[in-house]
């Protein structure tokens, strides 16, 4: 239950919702049962001629005889206007009781319809929110295919479930309570023989729902899994089918959609059983209603007549309706509370990179960025150890090594994208951990080895972060990053779409773009890594260029893979094991004559 009034905090403000549909509901509930109950009038109607109908029922003096009172006034229809004009009074009503009945469930089923899609809006929100703003080491150890399924399939499953529960709740009940107090009201004696009955159907059919719940969750757990094998194949296509793996892959994903189907049936079986055996119990209850009841009117020990009997099994037939339907939404509340925990768990992540209380902002970058015996480690293994490194403000630092080594990490921690777990950064003198990290992030450009694109036009992907962007402020950008000519080149120019993840450019003009958009965010700080490892030759030059007038009068922390673009750093730092083992400039680390030179060396002679 905690869960479920969980989810129910997303559809507030509930009483917006709650009032129209209680109304709504009481009088659609009122005028269904009315429709069964004029049953008896309108028999009593017909059989005027009947022995049954040559006595005169005098008026009920309790309301809440509600049969007797409804054949009390027909029969004064049938005095005052004769069988046929009685009859037409008592159609007329039972349409009028109908349409209303009606009106009043369509109104209902509208404020649900808007309390549901409001939850899903909240609970969407909510849940996306949350995951944004987790930090970026969360991803690493996620399956994103299981948190695409949250979002998307897992909060679509918890918004039927808070609705249906809410109909369960409070419509169902209500409509069985006021079918049961029509039966009390037309028989006492027979009411409390059926009642007997109604727990026999509830035991059994709380046997089939059992382990719903359970199963509900492993359903929502393949499924997400299911997902993520169809994210990894999407991404990697090209790769699948160069390395001839398709058949591989499709085996993969089909092991997984069976099992997830077996489950599916193993479920189903569960929940379409429910409605056979509610029904089967509900024809034999109503059975061995008629064979007692009818056994009282033969007998004559009840004062029950024929057409109240008649308007009584009418009645208890429908009993079963919202017990069914309490009994077949069990199925969608597990479902959705199984779900709904998954979401909640999500929404329960906390990043745990976040700011301080007292964090500030960060305004100007006057002298130096500083890592101060800087440690990190991954679970079981050490990456940095022990790092001291100044950035002077305006300078260009280039980080080299071996593979492993820990550039990339060291980039990392500059951000705060992970957390030192020993020592500290600092840019003109305050720690990093004090400065909000807004704050932090606007005074730093990202270029990535992989050039990350959104599905959208060159324009809005160079203005990515800057939404008062102007064309002209796009476009002076773009001539930077020498991306304007290929850009006019393209059938829209700035207003072309480039498909997902850029797929429509080459890897030098994805590189481009990423750099024009560095250029107009215009950061004094900018990490670049690997950014020209990936391309051409031709391509490279052409993005090194771009990526030296980027540097133009910045401070620049470039991680390299050809040893060549930094030989005019200002500073470069070579990382082995996590340690620096050299820092300096190029002629000066050439002439120690150490492990810079001997990985100029081997570079040169892999490209000659």
């Amino acid at each position: 239950m905690k869960t479920y009034f969980r989810l129910l905090s997303f559809a507030q403000p509930i009483s917006r919702f709650a009032f129209p549909y209680v109304l709504f509901t009481v009088l659609g509930v009122v005028f269904n049962t009315l429709n069964l109950a004029l049953l008896a009038p309108l028999l009593s109607t017909l059989f005027n001629n009947s022995k049954e109908g040559t006595t005169l029922i005098p008026k009920p003096e309790s309301a809440f005889d509600v049969p007797e009172l409804l054949n009390y006034y027909a029969q004064q229809a049938n005095i005052i206007y004769g069988p046929h004009g009685a009859l037409q009074i008592v159609c007329g009503i039972i349409v009028v009781s109908v349409l209303l009945s009606n009106v009043f469930k369509y109104f209902s089923q509208r404020v649900m319809e808007n309390l549901r899609i409001h939850t899903l809006l909240n609970l969407r929100k909510t849940v996306f929110n949350n995951v944004m703003n987790l930090h970026v080491g969360y991803f690493s150890n996620q399956r994103k295919g299981d948190i695409i399924s949250k979002i998307a399939s897992d909060v679509q499953v918890v918004q039927f479930s808070v609705t249906g529960t809410l109909q369960v709740v409070f419509k169902e009940p209500l409509q069985l309570i006021a079918y049961i107090f029509m039966l009390f009201a037309t028989s006492v004696k027979l009411t409390l023989f059926a009642i007997l009955v109604i727990p026999i159907s509830a035991f059994l059919i709380s046997k089939i729902v059992k382990r719903l719940k359970e199963q509900a969750t492993q359903a929502q757990q393949m499924f997400g899994l299911m997902i993520s094998y169809l994210d990894e194949a999407l991404s990697g296509i090209k790769i699948i089918k160069a390395f001839n793996a398709t058949n591989d892959i499709k085996d993969k994903f089909h092991q997984e959609n069976v099992r997830y189907s077996d489950l599916g049936k193993k479920m189903a079986k569960r929940q379409q059983l429910g409605a056979p055996v509610s029904e089967f119990l509900g024809v034999t209850m109503v059975a061995i209603i008629v064979l007692y009841g009818g056994s009282l009117i033969l007998d004559n020990q009840s004062d029950l007549t024929v057409s109240k009997f008649v308007a009584y099994i009418g009645i208890f037939s429908q009993v079963m309706r919202p017990a069914k339907a309490i009994t077949d939404s069990f199925s969608t509340i597990h479902a959705g509370i199984a779900a709904g925990e998954r979401v909640l768990e999500l929404i329960d992540e906390r990043p745990a990179i976040k700011d301080s209380p007292d964090a500030v902002e960060i305004n100007t970058f006057n002298d130096a960025i500083r890592l101060n015996d800087l440690s990190f480690s991954y679970p079981g293994r050490p990456v940095l150890q022990s790092i001291n490194l100044t950035i002077p403000k305006g300078k260009t630092v280039a980080l080299v090594g071996p593979s492993g080594g820990g550039k990339s990490t060291l980039m990392d921690l500059i951000p705060r994208f992970i957390e030192a777990h020993e020592g500290n950064v600092t840019i003109d003198g305050v720690d990093i951990r004090n400065l909000k990290l807004e704050s932090l992030w606007s005074k730093i450009g990202v270029v990535n080895q992989e050039s990350v694109l959104f599905n959208d036009t060159i324009f809005n992907n160079i203005a990515f972060g800057v939404p008062n962007a102007t064309i002209e402020e796009v476009e002076a950008a773009a001539r930077i990053a020498n991306a304007h000519d290929f850009i006019m080149q393209t059938e829209e120019g700035y207003d072309s779409n480039i498909g997902d993840r850029g797929v429509k450019l080459s890897g030098g003009q994805k590189q481009r773009i990423c750099i024009a958009r560095a250029v107009l965010k215009n950061p004094p700080i900018m990490l670049l890594d690997e950014a020209t490892s990936a391309l051409d030759t031709e391509s490279e030059k052409l993005v090194q260029d771009a990526l030296n007038n980027l540097m133009k009068n910045r401070t620049s922390l470039v991680i390299a893979h050809r040893l060549s673009t930094i030989q005019n750093a200002d500073i470069i730092v070579v990382l082995e094991d996590g340690r620096i083992v050299e820092q300096g400039n190029h002629p000066e680390l050439i002439a120690n004559e150490r492990l810079y030179r001997r990985l100029v060396d081997m570079q040169q002679f892999s490209e000659a």
